[in-house]
């Protein structure tokens, strides 16, 4: 997962306001008591922070993978 597959996945998720809000304001036990930001900004992987995001938001199963990519060209 790119950076920008992990903001579209946080917007698609979340919304687009709120998706900052939970990225910037939820600690996340899973990342070393961090926010989403700072465990990027530290080094983490988006995909690793897209789980860890998940998990610590209830997000359901069905959406964890493939979230953020980008539709098909038809």
């Amino acid at each position: 997962m790119r950076l920008s597959e992990f903001r579209r996945a946080v917007d698609d998720e979340f919304g687009r306001g709120y998706g900052a809000v939970v990225t910037n304001d939820l600690v996340i036990s899973d990342l070393g008591e961090r926010t989403a930001e700072e465990a990027l900004r530290a080094g983490r992987t988006p995909r690793e922070v897209w789980l860890a995001l998940c998990k610590a938001a209830d997000v359901p199963r069905s959406h964890w993978h493939g979230a953020g990519r980008p539709e098909p060209k038809r």
